[in-house]
């Protein structure tokens, strides 16, 4: 049986929600990221009201919707990939920004997925694991941990093509 791209979306998404919840942890109060960015729930940056409280319900949807919003950004910049390889670089696209997987002038991971490389692609993740602090570009060690199990999961998806 074929899977059509609402299905593949579906899985990719709920993969990519096992490596980004417990990476993110749940935080129903704003706060501010160590890069400084204001961000609730489960890493949802997306419209958040600093001092707000964000109910459990709330916090399940954003992340449901970022989530999607990151499968299907990727899914446009990259189609047709493996649904473990799409859902390992929608939790980077989740947690970083679609630049990982869709700018190709930037990103060498985006080139390598635009070309069809994808093993090469996967090995890409694990090199997004810093962040700027105080203007200055710093390894954070969940970003490490994070990278190495999208890149495991990618590299699953890669290998079966």
């Amino acid at each position: 049986m074929a899977t059509t791209t609402k299905q593949k979306t579906a899985a990719a998404a709920a993969i990519a929600t096992l490596i980004a919840i417990p990476a993110e942890g749940l935080r129903q109060v704003a706060y501010f990221d160590p890069p400084g960015i204001l961000t609730v729930c489960y890493g949802s940056t997306t419209n958040v009201e600093k001092g707000r409280v964000y109910s459990l319900d709330e916090c399940k949807q954003r992340l449901n919707q970022d989530m999607l919003r990151a499968v299907e950004q990727v899914n446009k910049c990259a189609p047709n990939l493996p649904v473990e390889t799409l859902a390992a670089f929608s939790d980077a696209a989740y947690n970083l920004g679609p630049k990982i997987a869709c700018d190709t002038k930037s990103s060498t991971a985006a080139r390598l997925l635009a070309a069809g490389e994808l093993k090469l692609a996967c090995e890409q993740l694990t090199k997004w694991d810093k962040a700027r602090i105080a203007g200055v570009l710093v390894t954070l060690p969940g970003l490490t941990k994070r990278r190495a199990a999208e890149r495991e999961l990618c590299l699953k998806g890669a290998s079966n093509v």
